[in-house]
């Protein structure tokens, strides 16, 4: 399984996951659907499916373009509000694409339809991975606006916090700078929320150097791939991460992050206490 990380928009992240042996493809979250089809076509791969894990524009506005230069395309989801749906998704479903199995996790909280999909692949000692949508984010999630306080507690403590360890979180935007700034505020004696602030800081910084000029989004930190702990506690604590990660400016290149390579994405490794998020280098 190889997943592209692919930025949009101001802060987004598309992804096209492709199954390596049938040369099938799936993507979640089409946001700009004319990028994504660039990087199919230079991947040369059959796109079958989108998976969307909620019906806000900045996740499903590209559906209904896609569907039409796709025809036959399936659009799925839990919420009958997104854009071009073709057939609706129920918590626990579980779906197939050659080698890689996908599990339909509802994580209401951020909208009331939210879902997340938990991916991996039968007999492949590579980590699952999940793709959390607004669910769950480095070092933070997305705001509450459908749902009860008790239903997006137990979509990010229940549903997200008890997959396995070494699970690799995709999430929807790059909110990581100031959701850590958020954090500091909110514990300003936590040293593992200090040294994943200037981890993304300098991983920033370094970005502006590479690309001769800030980007667009000021507060855009690591591009791809965290490692990730779901803990209690409102601030998601963040512990020290590898070094040198990419940080992205939107529209730039896509990431291509394969599930053989150990530093991608991120790892749910429940820990009680607090959350580790460990944002690594994208190649």
């Amino acid at each position: 399984m190889k997943v592209k990380v692919i930025p949009v928009l101001e802060d987004n992240y598309m992804y096209l996951v492709i199954e390596e042996h049938t040369r099938e493809a799936l993507a979640v979250d089409v946001a700009v659907p004319k990028r994504l089809l660039e990087i199919v076509g230079r991947e040369g791969v059959s796109l079958t499916t989108v998976l969307t894990t909620h019906h806000h524009w900045d996740h499903a506005r590209g559906n209904a373009e896609l569907a039409r230069l796709l025809p036959g395309l399936e659009v799925l989801g839990a919420d009958e509000r997104i854009c071009a749906l073709t057939r609706r998704l129920v918590h626990g479903e579980e779906l197939q694409f050659g080698a890689i199995h996908v599990r339909c996790l509802l994580t209401p909280g951020h909208t009331s339809g939210h879902m997340s999909y938990f991916l991996w692949e039968d007999e492949c000692p590579d980590p699952p991975a999940v793709f959390s949508g607004d669910a769950l984010s480095v070092a933070g999630c997305g705001s509450r606006l459908e749902s009860t306080a008790q239903l997006m507690y137990q979509s990010l403590v229940e549903t997200l916090g008890t997959l396995p360890a070494e699970t690799k979180v995709f999430c929807g935007h790059e909110h990581t700078v100031g959701n850590l700034e958020f954090a500091q505020k909110v514990e300003p004696c936590n040293d593992h929320v200090k040294a994943k602030l200037l981890w993304a800081k300098r991983g920033a910084r370094a970005q502006v150097h590479r690309e001769g000029g800030p980007s667009r989004s000021p507060t855009s930190a690591v591009q791809g791939a965290t490692e990730l702990r779901a803990g209690s506690g409102a601030a998601a604590a963040a512990g020290p991460g590898a070094a040198g990660a990419a940080v992205g400016p939107p529209e730039c290149n896509a990431t291509e992050v394969s599930s053989a390579w150990p530093p991608c994405p991120s790892s749910l490794d429940p820990q009680e206490g607090h959350t580790l998020l460990s944002p690594t280098r994208p190649g």
